[in-house]
């Protein structure tokens, strides 16, 4: 599997792309998605954007973000590390 990869309107992330963004163990991140403590968001690019997507995914203490284009290619990848503290609410919410 590519990082990225579209098929049937769906975006699909190889695990240890996320795991590596947000600092943690694969199995880590594995357990908490399957209960709900590491979320995501996708967004798809528009106008001067068109052709790219944004993948955000959220830890309690962390934000990784990473921008693809339409080929799956890896473009931009970030980390927001708010260390002890939990992530702002306002940091949750789409383009944040």
């Amino acid at each position: 599997m590519k990082p990225v990869e579209f098929e049937n309107g769906a975006v699909a992330i190889d695990a240890s792309v996320i795991a590596e963004g947000l600092g943690i163990a694969l199995p880590l991140l594995r357990e908490q998605m399957r209960a709900g403590k590491i979320t995501g968001l996708s967004e798809r690019g528009t106008d001067a954007d068109s052709g790219r997507y944004r993948l955000t995914f959220f830890s309690e203490h962390r934000r990784f973000r990473v921008v693809v284009d339409e080929a799956g290619a890896i473009l931009q990848r970030s980390t927001l590390n708010f260390g002890d503290a939990p992530l702002p609410k306002s940091i949750r919410k789409p383009g944040g």
